[in-house]
């Protein structure tokens, strides 16, 4: 889905294109410490709201310091290593980022407290990103002219932030929820901004599928193992959203092997099954990922994951 283990870029993006060669994206390598972490290298791509580490949290800062130079320092880096070693190619490359609002619940304000806690600031940083990322985008597509940017938003945070249950930093209170017609009006807002498709992931349970729907994502990703109600997927789906299903574990379970690619197909037909819809609709429609990013496996694993979801993609695909 994005995060790849170690820290050499450059072999990083060679696993990448290797591996996913429909379908290869900007790797990050969070093991390269804060600037390369998603909220990190998200908050260095915000316009005129400069960030600082403090307290080993990313908080809004009155000016830029060294903490957002890295940020920009790591992203010139991988975005080098994407140009010289993707040159020419003329496929989709997928980039990625942190949603506004799992951002909003991550960043503090200079003063404390989440930038969630205030609406206004936090309407700030939706605006910020959209504009952000935009000119991230420009960029992806001028150093890889022959190729379609596709954007995902990573928005683990979302479903709490709209149920309300983002808690304090104390842990003994929650900030209020924001209302879904806040959300929707602000990534309809960032969509139409950086003007490619957005695919919105997140791992998390409750994925407000429908909500991206009316806010004109292309796509949703998640894990399917966390799939309790079918039908507002169903829906979505039959509206011709596609869907990034997460269909393999993100780490190694004890004693267990790496997923063969016929047992993450099999989950995926199963789910497809289940939802009612012709399975000749289904190689159209979805893309075969991990449940969530892969910094926490083992570059072998890594490595094993990214094949059977490649090759599982490709079964799906010869039905």
């Amino acid at each position: 889905m994005g995060s790849l283990p170690g820290t050499d870029i450059r072999e990083a993006v060679r696993v990448v294109l290797g591996e996913l060669p429909d379908l290869p994206h900007l790797p990050e390598l969070p093991g390269r410490g804060p600037g390369a972490d998603l909220i990190g290298r998200t908050a260095g791509l915000l316009i005129e709201l400069p960030v600082e580490l403090y307290a080993g949290r990313w908080r809004v800062a009155a000016h830029p310091g060294r903490d957002l130079l890295r940020t920009h320092d790591l992203r010139e880096r991988d975005l080098d290593a994407l140009m010289e070693l993707a040159d020419g190619y003329t496929g989709v490359v997928k980039v990625q980022a942190a949603g506004p609002w799992t951002l909003a619940a991550s960043v503090e304000l200079p003063i404390g407290g989440r930038v969630l806690r205030d609406h206004g600031a936090a309407r700030d940083v939706c605006e910020s990103l959209a504009e952000g990322l935009a000119v991230h985008v420009a960029e992806v597509s001028r150093r890889l002219p022959g190729a379609s940017v596709l954007l995902q938003l990573d928005e683990p945070s979302l479903p709490a932030v709209l149920a309300g249950t983002v808690p304090t930093e104390s842990g003994w209170q929650t900030l209020r929820a924001v209302p879904e017609a806040v959300v929707r009006d602000s990534v309809r807002s960032l969509v139409d901004a950086v003007g490619v498709p957005v695919v919105v992931h997140s791992c998390a349970p409750d994925v407000p599928v429908r909500l991206l729907r009316e806010a004109g994502v292309t796509g949703v990703g998640l894990d399917v193992s966390l799939l309790t109600d079918l039908d507002p997927l169903g829906e979505a789906l039959d509206a011709g959203l596609g869907l990034f299903a997460g269909a393999a574990p993100t780490v190694l379970p004890a004693g267990r092997r790496a997923p063969t690619s016929a047992q993450v197909a099999d989950k995926v037909r199963d789910l497809w099954h289940k939802l009612g819809f012709p399975a000749a609709r289904l190689p159209a429609q979805v893309v075969v990922t991990p449940a969530c990013g892969l910094a926490g496996a083992t570059a072998a694993y890594a490595r094993d994951v990214l094949r059977a979801c490649r090759d599982a993609g490709r079964r799906l695909a010869e039905v």
